[in-house]
């Protein structure tokens, strides 16, 4: 189905992102490298299926800076083994290829990915921000998906929770590396859950970055410096702490109170 501009199909759903005849000549070699690993690490009795997710097959990725993201859905729960041995996979995997900073590997169950509770988030990520990459793909399982203010409270109504943990992390970092870790796990939640909150009013999808933060800035210009701070942090960590700070006590907590106002709250997790 032919893609609208702003990241919709004609019919007004969003399109699905990525696809492995956009992955970048420099980055073939670690997704082939990362299939081996899987498949052999996983046998077809546990592995469901697995994505790719993010710059790598969206086609943006850049050698040494982007990094490798992997979904894998497991037919049955995933257990410390599970996660044990996809540790081991990252670090052999990162320490291998120098063109990606770091390797991300998820696990999920399938009957979690497919079940009611997910259905607006991470049944969402799969349809639409995911890649099909090895078994059957579960997005045929799941609905189309639109701009809604429905999607918005789903994927990013629980900013709360992690200004919790930021705030925590911010107050025990003491040295500049500490306070770039810091931001590096901030990351982009700051810039997304921005998009999301104006999503419904814009009326489209992006993950591109700075298309974000410049679309959340023209809804809400008073923040818009402080997005465009984020946009830049996203890409590169910061070890300012002002930084920081103001990522989680003033953008970030006027943010979680403004998104609730709109969207209402994320429903609970166990």
């Amino acid at each position: 189905m032919r893609m609208t501009v702003n990241g919709l199909h004609p019919d007004g759903t969003i399109a699905r992102e990525g696809g492995l005849d956009r992955v970048p000549a420099a980055f073939r070699s670690v997704v082939d490298a990362a299939r081996i690993e899987v498949t052999s690490g996983f046998g077809a009795d546990r592995l469901h299926s697995a994505y790719l997710y993010g710059s790598i097959p969206r086609g943006t990725a850049i050698p040494r800076v982007s990094d490798l993201d992997v979904l894998l859905a497991f037919r049955d729960e995933p257990g410390d083994a599970d996660h044990a041995r996809v540790r081991a996979m990252e670090d052999a995997l990162d320490q291998r290829f120098e063109q990606v900073n770091g390797v991300g590997i998820l696990l999920c169950s399938t009957d979690k990915l497919l079940s009611d509770l997910e259905r607006y988030d991470l049944g969402f990520f799969v349809a639409c921000l995911c890649t099909s990459w090895i078994g059957d793909d579960l997005a045929a399982r799941l609905p189309a998906y639109r701009p809604t203010s429905l999607l918005a409270r789903e994927t990013n109504g629980d900013l709360d929770l992690a200004l919790v943990r930021w705030s925590r992390q911010a107050a025990e970092a003491t040295t500049s590396t500490d306070v770039e870790a810091l931001t590096r796990g901030i990351g982009r939640r700051p810039v997304r859950t921005g998009f999301t909150l104006i999503m419904p009013r814009w009326g489209g999808w992006t993950s591109d970055i700075r298309q974000a933060a410049e679309l959340f800035g023209t809804y809400y210009p008073h923040r818009a410096a402080q997005m465009a701070i984020a946009a830049v942090v996203a890409r590169q960590p910061s070890a300012d702490l002002s930084v920081a700070e103001m990522l989680i006590d003033d953008l970030g907590r006027w943010l979680a109170d403004e998104y609730v106002a709109v969207h209402g709250k994320k429903a609970p997790r166990p």
